[in-house]
């Protein structure tokens, strides 16, 4: 059962699933290179981006990662987690258009130090974009 904040460790089970979907547009990445300072010609500079592997330019990684905090801040554990951990494998370019979906499923729940191991993967059409493992601090009722 979910609190007010989120869901209580006693109320998780391994195979618990949640997912955020968004589509990113091109103010995403301008407005993400300007808040993260991240300027890479490659996410900001078609002609530049055209010379390079990905033929064009490409969405910030960590913009589609963020997505994984989304789910696990809002929906899985939800709002009271806290995030300790994140590992990332990159496996594809996102572009301006792309819609990301971010899911995190428990793959393991340690409940004598209140944490919950997650699988993380954003996906477009279909096809892993990210994969990782997220580790998050989940409140117990007593």
């Amino acid at each position: 059962m979910m609190n007010e904040q989120g869901y209580y460790l006693e109320d998780l089970k391994v195979g618990m699933t949640a997912s955020y979907a968004k589509t990113v547009t091109e103010a995403d990445v301008v407005l993400f290179a300007g808040v993260s300072g991240d300027m890479n010609p490659v996410h900001i500079n078609e002609e530049f981006a055209k010379e390079t592997m990905f033929q064009g330019r490409i969405a910030h990684g960590m913009l589609s990662a963020s997505f994984i905090s989304t789910v696990l801040g809002t929906k899985l554990p939800g709002p009271g987690c806290i995030y300790l951990s994140q590992n990332l494998k990159f496996r594809a370019p996102v572009r301006s258009g792309d819609t990301v979906s971010a899911t995190a499923t428990i793959t393991d729940i340690v409940p004598d130090k209140k944490r919950v191991v997650m699988q993380t993967i954003c996906s477009v059409r279909n096809q892993i974009v990210i994969e990782g493992e997220a580790v998050v601090m989940v409140p117990a009722r007593s």
